[in-house]
């Protein structure tokens, strides 16, 4: 590398800026300062320099601008705080949308950040909705800084008062409506200047004047050369240059042929050309562009879930507890958190020991404690007693929708049918630029226009696009079925692993009884109003459910409670005046259990300063509908993890049948165990239970949903949620999953049909350019509709 003084004028190759002050020799190329070089080397260190083919100078100068003072307001306390989704002592995470990203190169550069500020630690891109995650630490960095370096690299994040202010807008991208404005418009007036060939009573009209209406058709069509069709060329360029070839090569060399011979013969004297046809194929291809990216904003599957994701909270109005879905949740809602229970929203702690694990959110599992006046962020989960807090920020949906699909919970899922549509696509169009030349080479000796019509035609019509749309339109729809009926899934990945399920756990507690309909009583001493009220104040902060229907049992008032201790699937303890209570299973209080059980009931004992009360029994009821679906099951392997003694083994094992798994007293290591045991015998297994106590079971096993009533204990770890009143209809999903691939290969099917009629009248050229160009989308658009009609007869059928 070399520094020279300047002579003659050099732009940057990076940036495409006068390189004024230094320039700066290496690789062979010009660079205005050590920035742009060193973006250029990351680059071509990792051979994605293609960047620079698929923009003019798509880079910015790495140079510090002096227009960077413009961030300035970032430093302000106030605003960032808006702006970041999470803060601890080290680290800071955010989200920002970056609309200048269009290729692999953009996602590598933006992944890469780390190498260009050490203060990021990680940086993740969402392509599909041009936004990028970013983590950094604000001890090394700060909030300014990033912006800044993302706006001089070229990727200045889009910042509006909406995002200072709490509110979220997407501002709508125009381009695609510019380009089919400009193509519509310069097609119609090709089209009119096209009339005189195409009608034999305007000869004289076409002898006279037909060279001019050539050189005026092209220069017409040069517009939609330029910027209407320039997305598919530079689609195109950019696949071939990472040897991929996309769907755009068929349909750019289509065009680009097009276009050169329709200049040729303009140029030359020796024909009209084919401008009308260049223009109106780009029109029309654009139309099915715009339709089907409509189509795809209706159907978006990394869903905003505030239309029906199912997390409640506990609100504190007028002294009583109200379960509220978290998309009503308002700024100054007074809030309760139990133990283990994921925080929806930033909150000031008012009350209560609050000990923070923001594991779902940065991946440290030491719970971090808070004390009153303190900010609390979204992702945050309670570990020990409740504590009540103020909402300060409203709820991001869509920060908890990537909180569920963070890579953190992800389980490698491999969506085989998607593979496997994009490896067909990519032979397809290979095969049809294989019957595309083979067309031409036919043809060329026998008639010109012949060979060019059938040329493009067979270009244009193939359509790989409905072999790719199959999949995602289909499973959309069927999120979309479950969704209406209380089954909400995370992914459409899940849709795949539920299809493929051949083992089905479930956890016996809260998920096959019902606890709220079970019949309680209580057997043993007398209890005072003062014990009465101790053990309704270690049980509010509980969340497993036989706590819960004791504490709504208990007309006592709560007070506070010290050193608050859950053990899962055990019990819980407490100070409450003085006094030490503990409830739960006999083995946690260290009593065997005798007479007092039966195979019938569950017993919860109670024990004050060491002395055992009594016990409150549960008559266990299970859940209404599950003998069908233990029929309806019966194809699959049943398994039952439970956390209790085997006192309900019998009835467990006449209710499922002999062969049933029945495994008591699992603790949630044991559970985990269990389910990677089956996988090891290659068994896809479906884990139900209650998102808390199984939370690893059910992110250990293929697809885990977790059951929820009232409140929900949501849990990242889950790949579902159902409800607890859709119970009865878990056979019925799993059925209609296999359903969705069997109208996944059918949709298959129509794609092949309409490509091989197509393409077998194309090469025949009895399809003009234009008339392919309308039926190409046409046939994306008759894959939408039958996807979108075959799942709503078959959910009719299935009773969904």
């Amino acid at each position: 590398m070399e520094t020279a003084l300047l002579t003659d004028v050099q732009y940057c190759y990076h940036c495409g800026d006068e390189c004024v002050d230094e320039l700066i020799l290496a690789h062979g190329k010009s660079f205005c300062c050590a920035g742009c070089k060193t973006v250029y080397e990351l680059l071509e260190d990792n051979n994605l320099c293609t960047y620079y083919t698929l923009e003019q100078n798509p880079g910015i100068t790495g140079k510090a601008l002096q227009q960077e003072a413009r961030f300035a307001y970032l430093d302000d306390a106030g605003v960032a705080a808006q702006l970041i989704n999470f803060r601890n002592d080290s680290i800071c995470k955010l989200t920002f949308h970056v609309p200048q990203m269009h290729c692999s190169s953009c996602i590598w550069l933006l992944e890469n950040l780390f190498r260009l500020n050490p203060g990021i630690s990680e940086s993740r891109v969402n392509f599909m909705r041009k936004e990028i995650s970013l983590t950094f630490l604000h001890q090394q960095t700060t909030l300014r800084e990033v912006v800044a370096l993302l706006a001089r690299i070229g990727y200045e994040p889009e910042i509006t008062l909406a995002d200072t202010d709490g509110r979220k807008t997407s501002k709508p991208n125009r381009t695609l409506l510019y380009k089919l404005g400009i193509a519509g418009f310069c097609f119609g007036n090709v089209m009119l200047l096209a009339f005189p060939e195409y009608l034999s009573v305007t000869d004289g009209l076409q002898r006279t004047y037909g060279t001019f209406f050539g050189y005026l058709s092209l220069l017409l069509s040069l517009p939609v050369l330029l910027y209407s069709a320039r997305g598919f060329f530079t689609s195109a360029v950019g696949g071939i240059k990472q040897r991929m070839v996309n769907i755009d090569v068929p349909i750019a060399t289509g065009l680009l042929a097009l276009f050169t011979v329709s200049f040729y013969q303009v140029v030359t004297g020796t024909g009209p050309g084919y401008f009308d046809s260049f223009t109106g194929l780009v029109f029309f291809m654009l139309i099915g562009k715009y339709f089907q990216q409509k189509t795809y904003d209706t159907l978006s599957f990394d869903r905003d879930y505030t239309a029906y994701f199912p997390v409640s909270v506990t609100v504190l109005r007028d002294e009583a507890e109200a379960a509220v879905a978290v998309r009503n949740l308002k700024v100054g809602d007074r809030v309760r958190i139990r133990n283990q229970e994921l925080l929806p929203a930033d909150a000031l702690l008012l009350c209560g020991s609050a000990r923070i694990d923001y594991s779902f959110v940065s991946g440290e599992s030491e719970p971090v404690e808070m004390v009153a006046g303190e900010v609390i962020y979204a992702g945050g989960r309670q570990v020990g007693e409740s504590i009540e807090l103020e909402v300060v920020k409203e709820v991001s949906q869509s920060y908890l929708t990537q909180l569920w699909n963070d890579s953190v919970f992800s389980k490698n899922e491999e969506q085989r049918v998607s593979t496997y549509s994009n490896v067909a696509g990519k032979w397809f169009i290979i095969a049809t630029l294989l019957i595309a030349a083979g067309a031409l080479a036919y043809w060329v000796p026998r008639d010109l226009n012949m060979a060019m019509k059938s040329f493009t035609s067979v270009l244009i019509i193939a359509c790989p696009c409905a072999l790719s749309l199959a999949a995602p339109f289909v499973h959309g729809h069927t999120l979309r079925v479950f969704g209406k009926n209380k089954f909400y899934l995370k992914n459409t990945a899940v849709v795949e692993a539920l299809a493929s399920i051949d083992t089905v756990v479930f956890d016996k507690t809260g998920t096959l009884t019902e606890t709220s309909a079970a019949e309680l009583g209580y057997t043993g001493k007398a209890l005072t109003s003062a014990q009465e009220q101790g053990i309704k104040s270690v049980l509010r902060h509980s969340t497993h459910p036989l706590s819960q229907r004791i504490f709504q049992s208990l007309p006592a008032d709560t007070t506070d409670v010290d050193d608050f201790q859950e053990y899962a699937g055990k019990g819980v303890s407490g100070k409450v005046n003085g006094s030490f209570i503990r409830a739960g299973s006999a083995a946690y209080l260290g009593i065997a259990p005798g007479h007092t059980s039966d195979s019938l009931k569950t017993s919860v004992y109670i024990a004050v300063d060491g002395v055992v009360l009594g016990y409150y029994t549960f008559y266990n009821v299970y859940r209404q509908g599950l003998k069908g679906i233990l029929t309806e099951l019966s194809d699959k392997r049943i398994a039952v993890l439970s956390g209790d003694n085997d006192h309900e083994r019998a009835r467990l094992q006449k209710l499922l049948g002999a062969e049933a798994a029945l495994n008591f007293s699992q603790s949630p290591v044991q559970k985990l165990e269990y389910i990677q045991q089956l996988q090891s015998h290659r068994h896809k297994v479906l884990m139900v239970g209650d998102g808390l106590n199984d939370a690893g079971a059910l992110r250990q096993s293929d697809a885990g949903i977790a059951l929820t009533n009232s409140i929900t204990n949501f849990s990242p770890s889950c790949d579902a949620i159902l409800d607890a009143s859709a119970f009865d209809r878990l056979s019925k999903f799993l059925r209609f999953s296999k359903t969705s691939m069997r109208i996944i290969l059918a949709a298959f099917a129509v794609s092949l049909v309409y490509n091989v009629i197509g393409l077998s009248l194309a090469v025949q050229g009895l399809f003009s350019p234009i008339a392919s160009a309308i039926l190409m989308p046409i046939s994306s658009l008759s894959v939408i509709v039958f996807a979108t009609l075959s799942v709503k007869i078959a959910a009719k059928r299935a009773g969904l």
